[in-house]
C-alpha cells in the first residue's frame, strides 16, 4: 500500500473518530478508568413526575446501549491510528496478510482480511 493510500486511509479514520467522539458525548461521559458511561448524570436530577423520571431512565438505557457499540468502534478506530503510527496498517491480525484495499475503503479500521471475518 502506497503512503498516499495510507494517508487518505488515516484522513478518514481521523473524520470518523470526531464524528464518533461527538456521539458519545452527547450521550454520556468518560468514568474515570476512562470507559464512556450514559448520561444524562443523575437520574433524578431535576425530575420532578414520574413520568419525567421514567423517561430520564429510558433515555439513559438508550444511551447506554447506542454506548455499548460506539465505544467498541472508537477503540477499533484508535487501534487503526495507532498501528498506522506503528507502520503496521493494513495487515490482517489473524494471517498477518494485507488486508484488501476494497475492505479498507469500506471500513478503514477493519482488522482482519475478507477470509478471516
Amino acid at each position: 500500500m502506497t503512503p498516499e493510500k495510507i494517508a487518505d486511509f488515516k484522513k478518514k479514520l481521523e473524520e470518523e473518530k470526531k464524528v464518533v467522539e461527538g456521539q458519545l458525548g452527547s450521550m454520556g461521559a468518560k468514568d474515570g478508568a476512562g470507559e464512556w458511561t450514559a448520561g444524562p448524570g443523575a437520574i433524578d436530577e431535576g425530575a420532578t413526575e414520574p413520568d419525567e423520571l421514567a423517561d430520564r431512565m429510558e433515555q439513559q438505557e438508550e444511551n447506554a446501549d447506542e454506548i455499548a457499540a460506539l465505544a467498541p468502534r472508537l477503540k477499533d478506530i484508535n487501534d487503526a491510528l495507532e498501528k498506522i503510527e506503528e507502520g503496521i496498517y493494513g495487515a490482517c491480525e489473524v494471517s498477518g496478510e494485507p488486508i484488501e484495499e476494497e475492505r479498507l475503503e469500506a471500513n478503514p479500521a477493519a482488522r482482519t482480511c475478507t477470509k478471516h471475518l
